[in-house]
């Protein structure tokens, strides 16, 4: 009874607090306001420039007018003066804080995701931004001082809500055409605002000894002292006379607040950060108007306060400031010299790292670090990913080699089934690279500092026996401002207090350096292999335009590197360097984390269509020139062929006459009721409902298809996910199949190939399916896709009793467990692929190789009336959300597949065979190529030029199979150097020899040589 006696009266106590501070001390910080006059005029269309934005007629704008249709830009005029009797040194003014309120009808207490604004000076200069919850800007001025100010006010809708619930019907706000002209806000009005100082400090007091007295690990003596000094506050605070009572009040809590941390407490470095989505629900055009919003209140804090720190990621958003706010940009860079404003992660973009290649994958450090080098000195030595869908085991290898040494995370934690065993660990790679890791504990990267967050991280830590700190980023993130003022004020109070963990101010460096000493006392954990997040499943299919572009890109740029490359060689042709370096710039920008995964709004998907298109043209373009270039001008045909592989009597990576063609003519039966498709390798029977029943590799008599297991099946699925629905493909949707091919039609086309035709509900699949001279089964898919909620999956059940699968990732391959014994293997029901997945059970093994697809699940299939399993393997071709983007996906999309027997290395193949067709020309003479490799397994996938202009010649190459090699490199060089990612000389042993070079590589080893080519090479 006593215990809940004492309960009873401490949440009185809380109460009253809560009361106090709600009717008292937030009004009273306020002491004196005046309106200002405010003038608008609607530009419409896309941003303007300040010149002519504040050009035209202005109409006066009043309290609680409408204002914005979606997407619209008004630039508002303000206009006043201070009043009189608010002199500096005057009763009113002392100890008060002169402010610039601006409400433009914000809607909600939630950073970013509505209105914002920027700030200039009559003479254009960027001040500070606007936003909910950080919208008043300190001045300085005497009675009568004029005040103007232009605001460029971003009438941004509103499109997702602060708990996630009822989020489709706001889809329709992310296109122009569908956002509707109604005005989306009422402005709030203009303001000058007197802010008591005193009273603001005393609100920052009481929140921080508030959240220790109801943290439920406060030891029960120091909740009561705690809790009695809030009462001595509370009997010393005047509500009458609040500025004359606060500074008592105040010092009634100093006690409390001067009782140190405990002694093993952990210390949690707080980083200032404003996570920024490159786009997501807004286009790319408004993020670089965030980006200068945010960096404004955040260059301008840091003039105010020399111990804030702030960490920002993405060259690419640095890159902005320099090239559309250049005075902006020079005020960042004084604050990187001072070491306040941190560039960190080295990444061209926090791009997605499950989708992108191996090579885009180093290019965003290329490039990343690239810009930080030239812009600051500086090279991130952190990866910064804390919002990436899940984590390639390929990264840590690429991160090392991009200059890092740490890696930065977060999103582990969303995970819906298992939580991640650890904070700071060792994270291995597929190739057995280690990577000091470290995922903050208060599991979000938009921290406030309150003591409830910091308690959690505590709390939350799962390593304090051998790492005593961790990371706490802290700040309004996508457009709301970044860090505050009542955050660096809250991280102050809880630097030493008795109930929290300490609390410092600094960069992610500070925090790695400590934990690296830590661990080099240690055995840290260990992770291996990739962080599968299980969640955002459906981010490996949604969007497939997206998808196919960036595939696209990709294989165009290592194409168009290849033939200038070897054109700058042999014929002294210019290598369009910089034109190259804008497109990679271009396609890593599409790979952000919101953008690659297609969970953006249309706009923005709309957007990277068209981008990958124009780069696509322009790349085929360029290939072109440096293909005629290097054939000269004559009449016999050639074939160019890019991929590292030799075909059709054309060497890897060089141009020659075209060999033998290797399709021997399959020929077409039709036998009880089955079409045909059969050549000397193998026979195709394909049944009247489109399905393959047989597929039988003529040497053995096996097949991989029969009466119970139908390949080139389509699975139509309901697909409503629980909660995000382009993100989201939840384990639930397999119990609900609509079966696809009552409705089809096999027909012969031309004596070699077949066309089948299946529809149901309102779309229509067409396949042509063709086999090569050595078995494989080409099938080319068209969707004319019209559904809605539903995802689509091409299965292949193969008769192969697999225990797992392995998927090509960067650079390499991953495998996976097939079976489900534990949650961690259940919970990958989806998983993703590159360019293809094979399975074998020691006997056969046989791939599904694509063009342009990710999302793929395998499954074991019990076989009727038998102890045997085929292993099904399926891709997922296409969904159909309707948030963000309401008509994802609708329309037409061409899939190409390839069934191919045989083992990983054929799959390896046949992926580059799919990437890069031959490509016929008419010239003079064929090319040899500037190199050649050797050594099982061993794949050539990168020659371009180095970076520093110099005109050596990089080439990248990596161990595909996963089993230690030894590479050989023929090439005449007079000089072979080792080197990084970046370009940099590294300590690897290379062995010369009279060819070029021989050395050894492990399992998944990505190796990178810079050549200094023979003068022989040219002309």
């Amino acid at each position: 009874m006593t215990e809940v006696r004492q309960q009873d009266a401490a949440t009185q106590v809380v109460r009253r607090l809560d009361r106090t501070r709600r009717e008292v001390i937030v009004p009273g910080e306020i002491r004196a306001s005046a309106p200002l006059s405010v003038a608008a005029r609607a530009v419409g269309g896309e941003p303007v420039s300040f010149a002519e934005g504040t050009d035209g007629v202005f109409e006066p704008l009043e309290p609680g007018a409408a204002w914005g249709r979606a997407w619209d830009t008004v630039w508002m005029h303000v206009s006043g003066a201070v009043p009189d009797g608010w002199e500096v040194g005057s009763p009113e003014r002392r100890g008060a804080v002169l402010e610039l309120a601006v409400d433009l009808g914000f809607t909600a207490a939630q950073s970013g995701f509505q209105a914002e604004g920027l700030v200039y000076s009559p003479t254009g200069e960027v001040i500070r931004a606007l936003s909910p919850l950080n919208h008043r800007i300190a001045l300085d001025g005497e009675a009568g001082t004029p005040i103007e100010y232009w605001v460029e006010a971003a009438a941004n809708p509103t499109l997702n809500t602060p708990d996630g619930i009822d989020l489709i019907p706001l889809s329709p706000l992310g296109d122009w055409d569908t956002a509707g002209d109604e005005p989306r806000y009422r402005f709030g009005g203009a303001r000058l605002v007197l802010r008591d100082a005193e009273v603001s400090a005393l609100r920052h007091d009481i929140d921080l000894l508030r959240g220790i007295a109801v943290a439920a690990t406060t030891e029960r003596r120091r909740r009561e002292l705690v809790l009695a000094a809030l009462e001595r506050m509370l009997e010393a605070l005047d509500p009458q006379d609040l500025t004359g009572t606060a500074a008592a009040a105040r010092r009634a809590l100093e006690p409390a607040l001067a009782a140190p941390a405990h002694a093993s407490a952990m210390t949690l470095t707080a980083v200032g950060h404003a996570h920024i989505d490159s786009a997501w629900l807004w286009p790319l055009r408004e993020t670089v108007r965030k980006c200068a919003r945010t960096f404004s209140n955040v260059v301008t804090l840091m003039e105010q306060n020399p111990d804030f720190v702030f960490a920002c990621s993405s060259a690419q958003q640095f890159r902005w400031m320099k090239d559309f706010y250049p005075d902006l940009f020079a005020r960042i860079r004084e604050r990187v010299e001072a070491g306040q404003f941190v560039p960190v992660g080295g990444m061209w973009v926090e791009s997605d790292t499950n989708m992108p290649s191996g090579e885009s994958l180093a290019r965003q450090f290329v490039a990343g670090q690239g810009f930080f080098r030239r812009e600051f000195g500086i090279t991130c030595e952190e990866v910064w990913l804390p919002d990436s869908f899940g984590y390639t085991g390929a990264l840590p290898q690429i991160a090392r080699s991009g200059g890092a040494r740490w890696f930065f995370g977060q999103k582990m934690s969303w995970n819906r089934t298992n939580r991640m065993p650890h904070h700071t660990f060792e994270w291995e790679g597929i190739d057995g690279t280690r990577i000091l890791t470290h995922f903050t504990p208060v599991d979000t990267y938009n921290s406030d500092l309150s003591p409830a967050e910091l308690v959690y991280a505590s709390e939350n830590f799962e390593d304090h026996a051998g790492f005593g700190g961790g990371i706490v980023p802290f700040g309004y993130g996508d457009g709301g401002g970044g860090p505050t003022r009542e955050m660096l004020e809250a991280g102050r109070r809880s630097a030493d207090v008795e109930g929290l963990p300490r609390v410092a101010f600094g960069s992610p460096a500070d925090f790695f350096a400590t934990a690296e000493e830590e661990a080099s006392g240690m055995r840290p954990p260990v992770w291996m292999g990739e962080m599968y997040l299980e969640l955002h499943r459906g981010t490996y299919t949604s969007q497939s335009r997206t998808k196919r572009g960036n595939r696209r890109s990709e294989a165009l740029l290592r194409e168009a590197e290849l033939w200038a490359a070897t054109a700058s060689v042999r014929t002294g042709a210019e290598y369009p360097a910089e034109r190259l370096a804008e497109l990679w710039e271009r396609t890593l920008l599409l790979q952000f984390h919101d953008i690659l995964p297609g969970s953006s709004i249309s706009w923005v998907h709309r957007d990277a269509e068209r981008l990958h298109a124009e780069t696509h043209a322009e790349l085929e373009g360029m290939i072109a020139d440096a293909i005629a270039t290097l054939v000269g001008e004559g009449d016999t045909e050639l074939a160019a062929n890019g991929s590292p592989f030799d075909r059709v009597g054309v060497p890897a990576l060089g141009i020659a006459e075209r060999g033998p063609a290797d399709d021997a003519r399959a020929i077409v039966a039709h036998e009880d009721g089955e079409v045909i498709l059969r050549n000397e390798a193998a026979e195709l029977r394909v049944a009247p409902d489109g399905t393959f029943s047989a597929l039988v590799d003529r040497a053995t008599g096996r097949s991989l298809f029969d009466g119970d297991t139908r390949g080139n099946a389509l699975h139509l699925h309901h697909d409503v996910p629980t909660d995000w629905d382009a993100w989201d493909v939840d384990e639930h949707y397999r119990r609900q199949r609509i079966e696809v091919g009552d409705d089809a039609a096999v027909e012969e086309l031309d004596g070699q190939r077949l066309r089948i035709t299946r529809r149901f509900g309102a779309s229509t699949v067409s396949q042509v399916v063709r086999m090569s001279a050595r078995g494989d089964v080409d099938i080319e898919t068209t969707v004319d896709w019209h559904e809605r909620q539903r995802l689509l999956k091409l299965a292949f059940p193969f008769l192969v009793d697999a225990r797992h699968s392995t998927a090509e990732t960067q650079f390499g391959s991953v495998a996976r467990p097939i079976h489900e014994n534990t949650s961690w293997d259940a919970a990958r029901f989806e998983i993703v692929a590159h360019r293809w997945m094979h399975v074998d059970d020691g006997r056969t093994g046989v791939a599904v190789v694509n063009d342009s697809t990710y999302g793929h699940d395998v499954t074991r299939l019990p076989l009727p009336g038998s102890s045997r399993y085929a292993t099904q393997v399926r891709q997922t071709l296409l969904r159909s959300p309707l948030y963000p983007d309401p008509e994802s996906d609708q329309g037409t999309h061409v899939f190409r597949s390839r069934i191919v027997v045989g083992s990983t290395s054929d799959a390896v193949e046949a992926a580059y065979d799919l990437d890069s067709a031959i490509r016929t020309v008419r010239g003079r003479s064929g090319v040899e190529p500037l190199v050649r490799v050797g050594g099982e397994g061993v794949v050539l996938h990168t020659v371009k030029l180095a970076e520093d202009g110099s005109g050596d010649v990089v080439v990248r190459l990596y161990e595909s199979l996963g089993a230690p090699t030894r590479a050989q490199v023929r090439v005449a060089a007079s000089g072979i150097v080792p080197v990084d990612i970046l370009e940099q000389p590294v300590d690897k042993r290379v062995e010369m020899t009279p060819e070029g070079a021989s050395f050894d590589l492990r399992a998944f080893e990505v190796a990178t040589l810079r050549l200094r080519m023979t003068t022989a090479q040219a002309g």
